[in-house]
């Protein structure tokens, strides 16, 4: 099972404040673990949503929303992806979260990822090769960016 796990933002978040030396050390440490586990697939921080837009489509139309936008208690500041065998064990792994971020004041949310077999007969043979080909694509394209 994958879960995506959220890191919610914060006024500092969204103020820009980077993080101490320490707690870029205790992040590293904490996702070093979650590679060495096998659990960690990616997870990046985001810029402050000053930075970033909001698309909104009305009966179609789109309109461009430029940040910042004012709810940060409702904005991400970060993410990563992991695979775990449970919503028990991601809840576990959430858990041992850096006690220093934001001086231990941090909101995470899990959400579990959709897969391909959640989606039932609707989703069908042709589609799943189609999918699995656009996963192999962005994996290559994204390989030889890096």
């Amino acid at each position: 099972m994958k879960f995506m796990v959220i890191r919610k933002a914060d006024k500092d978040t969204e103020a820009g404040v980077m993080p101490t030396e320490q707690l870029v050390t205790d992040m590293l440490k904490y996702n070093e673990e979650m590679i060495k586990a096998g659990v960690m697939l990616d997870g990046m921080g985001l810029q402050p949503s000053i930075k970033g837009a909001r698309v909104k489509f009305d009966n179609g139309k789109p309109t461009v929303i430029d940040g910042p936008f004012t709810e940060a208690k409702e904005l991400v500041a970060g993410f990563s992806l992991i695979q775990v065998k449970s919503r028990e064990e991601a809840i576990a792994w959430v858990k041992r979260w850096p006690v220093i971020d934001g001086g231990g004041n941090v909101e995470i949310e899990i959400r579990q990822v959709y897969e391909a077999e959640d989606f039932g007969a609707e989703f069908t043979p042709e589609m799943r090769k189609h999918e699995a080909w656009l996963r192999d694509a962005a994996e290559e394209r994204s390989a030889g960016r890096n």
